[in-house]
């Protein structure tokens, strides 16, 4: 039986590995809708690829190429932040929300809403707005299936258990370029350093979240939302080797761990197919090979972004969403030169402690709040910079 799907930032890495999956299985999935932020030439490629009915690119300067690129062609072509929600309002039986940033929170909230199945790979969707999107997912039945390796994982270990159950989820953690690096070290730490991250080929700002720690800090607020057994039975355990993507213990002491080399496509194949598996040409996990798995519980001194996050999430209202903002703010300027590596977390605190505005009710007050804490942290840049 055919599948209908859409998705949504279809030039990104997680579009384009799910687009891979769907080449090798083009019988099993038919592509209703794709979108992009600006790369229209990529984007038309793709559409008449996977021959979608409705291409968009959310930036209005790139629709005339994207409309010349798809001229002749069944595809229509659509541009701007409502063509995106109403792509998201199309009847499809699954969507990947893989939209960077908090601009992929009004259609992932759209297709919620739908009723729909959605495969989240969007972490600042759940992370600033988890209350809002959890509430939207109950009251219109629809499925959150989540992409991101370490949360599918956790999915995956539950299937057939029940959340009441649980003792402990740990999440697993790489540790980054400097999990082994001093403090004192990480003082004189380069943005091409942070980047290089030993496991995963990920974008700069994703690299140096992993590299703070700061990505592992997201990831929990969002298990505390898809999981909800309560934060003091969410942990975080440092694994260097990247095979154990996360693990669920349970009260007979059983603990569940799902395991596999460190490719994005065999978690999106799990929630393309699900509840079903499918085939994938990913590499097969040589355990011999790898030979030994490590383990050691992270430093809160070195890595203080999970201390934040932990923080930020216990206190809930509009924190989470401060945390996320204030944290772009401080990755876009080290990323530039402008604060040293150990000054992100200490921005991202400054303004947690700061910015204190009313936990958001809406997606209006959610961007009002985010496009307040980018201001605030923004102000917070030159006093951080200089160590005031």
């Amino acid at each position: 039986m055919t599948r209908s799907i859409s998705i949504f930032g279809a030039t990104g890495s997680v579009g384009l590995s799910t687009l891979d999956l769907v080449r090798q299985h083009r019988d099993t999935f038919r592509v209703v809708a794709l979108t992009a932020n600006g790369n229209a030439a990529k984007l038309a490629a793709l559409a008449q690829e996977f021959d979608a009915d409705l291409a968009v690119v959310a930036e209005e300067d790139a629709y005339p190429a994207l409309k010349t690129a798809l001229a002749g062609s069944r595809t229509e072509a659509a541009t701007g932040a409502d063509a995106l929600v109403a792509a998201a309002r199309r009847n499809v039986d699954w969507t990947m929300a893989s939209i960077v940033g908090c601009a992929g929170l009004p259609p992932t909230m759209a297709a919620i809403e739908q009723g729909r199945t959605v495969a989240l790979a969007n972490k600042e969707a759940l992370v600033s707005a988890g209350d809002l999107m959890m509430a939207a997912v109950e009251r219109s039945g629809a499925t959150l299936l989540p992409v991101d390796s370490e949360h599918n994982a956790i999915f995956q270990c539950l299937a057939g258990g029940k959340l009441e159950q649980v003792r402990k989820i740990t999440l697993t953690a790489s540790g980054g370029p400097f999990r082994s690096l001093s403090y004192d070290a990480m003082r004189y730490v380069t943005p091409a350093q942070a980047v290089a991250h030993p496991n995963w080929d990920m974008g700069a700002k994703i690299s140096v979240d992993s590299a703070t720690m700061m990505n592992k800090g997201l990831e929990l607020i969002e298990a505390y939302h898809l999981f909800p057994v309560g934060l003091d039975r969410l942990d975080i355990l440092v694994h260097p080797q990247s095979v154990i993507h996360s693990m669920v213990e349970y009260q007979d002491c059983s603990t569940l761990a799902q395991l596999g080399s460190p490719d994005m496509r065999i978690p999106i194949a799990s929630a393309l197919a699900w509840p079903e598996r499918i085939a994938t040409t990913c590499q097969p996990l040589d355990l011999a090979a790898i030979g030994q798995l490590t383990f050691e519980a992270p430093d809160l001194v070195r890595f203080p972004a999970l201390r934040l996050a932990r923080a930020a999430i216990s206190e809930g209202g509009a924190k989470p969403a401060i945390l996320n903002a204030a944290n772009e703010v401080a990755v876009a300027a080290f990323l530039k030169e402008q604060i040293a590596f150990l000054d992100i977390a200490t921005l991202v605190e400054q303004t947690l402690m700061g910015f204190v505005p009313d936990a958001p009710v809406s997606l209006d007050d959610l961007f009002s709040i985010d496009a307040e804490a980018r201001r605030y942290a923004q102000d917070q840049l030159e006093k951080v910079a200089h160590g005031s």
